[in-house]
């Protein structure tokens, strides 16, 4: 027979393991997924599971390939087109390395200096 006190131990067991849950499914360490918004003259980045990408600055297309390793992306050598586009900062075409942080892409120069931040789609 349940008394009183083991309902609610059995309650607060079950609460607990549904925020674990939930806290457990929101989002992937991994960088591979697409990040940004795709709207025209913001970045964004697709990055595949074997370390290929594909996205734009803003205004340049941008591909190539990178390496993923846990949470931190590297990027290898890539293609650009470098055409101006008035109103577009393009930051995108500097990147060296990425590290998943939540939700977001943080993006770094080779210097180490951030240069911007993705939302995952």
């Amino acid at each position: 027979m349940l008394t009183h006190r083991t309902l609610r131990s059995a309650l607060a067991a079950a609460v607990v393991l549904a925020a674990l849950s939930g806290c457990a499914s929101s989002g992937s360490a991994s960088p591979a997924g697409d990040w940004g918004v795709v709207k025209a003259g913001q970045p964004s980045l697709t990055i595949e599971s074997d370390g290929s990408f594909h996205g734009t600055d803003g205004c340049n297309a941008l591909k190539g390939d990178g390496k993923i390793s846990g949470q931190k992306f590297t990027f290898g050598p890539f293609a650009s087109i470098m055409k101006v586009c008035e109103g577009v900062t393009p930051w995108l075409n500097l990147a060296v390395t990425a590290k998943v942080e939540g939700d977001s892409l943080v993006v770094f120069r080779g210097d180490g200096d951030k240069i911007g931040t993705l939302s995952r789609r």
